[in-house]
């Protein structure tokens, strides 16, 4: 992901910070923009304190944190917390990618190559192909090499470094046209990379500082149909300044291109969401669950939607997932809060008391103080002929209420 998507959106998150400043959902998202824009100092400091924050929520705060060491040369370090993380997790392709290129940085290529295939097996990054594909240069093997990279070419086509490597192993190859060409290729890429960044610089400054008719010149040059990155950015940068209807048809045409990313699902499921389209914002959020089923950030805002959808048992199932996830997050508890007394009410009127219990005991447990929750509870267990039970929860009821007084 370019560092261009992330410039505009360091500002806004500081702010955030700065006033919430031991709140995770601040603190996570500043660190992985820090990390994004490459100021790793920052990164990691910010992620760290988001890992003391919830260092249950592994994959935003403990693992950006063990790649802010990584970019931060600290190899020994981030070897120690990344074997920490295989020895719990085993040998994953996330993990195992960074292993490998620790071991490609301190010229263990055969350990380097065995790890980075791994982690191709299920590519964490676009990059991955490239890395094992420089391990096999780097080793001489230039047939593996070249499969590789090939590879490389296909899922990243716009990383300039990819051909580079290639016009080298062409030029080691003694094959002069086709390194020529490579070469050629890599430095139009370059070139496209510089005038892709200047122009999502160039739209950022004119939404900072003109209205929305006269930033739209600058701005729709970065709406290249074929290019995922210019279309994230610009869809990113209305969003960013809350033109959400204007950042649709750049996210749609992204998810078009890349269908199976979840990144790509969620922005264009969130920007329908904070538009209030909120039938045509569930089916690119249910597919960014379920290529991310245990990432938080994935599942708050599809709850949110089912709830406003009035589906209240999907609502429920995925708002108690995401609570599982983030404990913490206040707002994913008051959905579920809400949604687990209208289910309760629902079972109620079915007669069903035993159900609606269930329901109410989930809505005491996320808002204990609530005395009209423990009302409810009081009469569910006086329908089911549990006296003891009911008169418990009228006497929490009334010390709640007098509480409150």
């Amino acid at each position: 992901m370019a560092w261009k998507r992330y410039a505009e959106a360091r500002a806004p998150l500081e702010k955030a910070v700065e006033l919430r400043p031991d709140m995770f959902e601040m603190n996570a998202p500043l660190g992985a923009t820090l990390y994004a824009l490459g100021d790793d100092p920052a990164a990691y400091r910010v992620l760290s304190h988001a890992h003391e924050l919830n260092p249950q929520n592994a994959e935003v705060a403990g693992f950006l944190f063990k790649v802010a060491l990584f970019n931060l040369q600290d190899r020994d370090n981030a070897r120690k917390e990344f074997e920490a993380v295989r020895s719990q997790t085993g040998d994953g392709p996330n993990v195992m990618y960074y292993l490998g290129r620790l071991d490609l940085m301190e010229g263990k290529v055969d350990e380097a190559i065995r790890k980075l295939t791994i982690a191709a097996s299920d590519p964490p990054f676009p990059d991955t192909p490239y890395y094992l594909g420089f391990a096999y240069f780097k080793k001489r093997d230039l047939t593996d090499a070249e499969q590789w990279l090939r590879k490389a070419a296909k899922l990243a086509p716009r990383d300039y470094r990819v051909q580079q490597r290639l016009a080298l192993l062409y030029q080691a190859a003694g094959r002069k046209e086709e390194a020529e060409k490579a070469f050629a290729e890599s430095s139009e890429l370059h070139k496209h990379d510089v005038q892709a960044t200047e122009e999502a610089l160039a739209c950022g400054h004119s939404l900072d500082t003109q209205p929305l008719d006269q930033s739209r010149p600058a701005c729709e040059k970065l709406f290249d149909p074929e290019d995922v990155s210019k279309l994230v950015t610009l869809g990113t940068l209305y969003g960013e300044h809350r033109y959400y209807a204007e950042a649709l048809d750049a996210f749609r045409r992204a998810s078009d291109l890349e269908p199976d990313s979840y990144e790509m699902q969620y922005n264009l499921g969130l920007t329908y969401f904070r538009l209030k389209r909120y039938a045509e914002a569930r089916a690119p959020l249910e597919k960014a669950v379920e290529l991310r089923p245990d990432m938080f950030e994935m599942n708050a805002p599809l709850g949110a939607t089912l709830y406003a959808l009035g589906d209240d048992p999907a609502a429920y199932r995925v708002l108690s997932h995401a609570h599982e996830l983030n404990p913490q997050n206040a707002e994913v508890a008051g959905f579920l809060f809400k949604v687990a007394l209208s289910l309760a009410q629902s079972r109620a009127r079915k007669q069903d008391y035993a159900g609606a219990v269930g329901y109410l005991r989930k809505a005491a447990d996320l808002h204990p103080e609530d005395p009209e929750t423990h009302l409810r509870l009081a009469d569910a267990y006086t329908v089911l002929g549990d006296p003891s039970k009911a008169e418990a929860e009228r006497e929490q009821a009334r010390r709640l209420d007098h509480a409150g007084h």
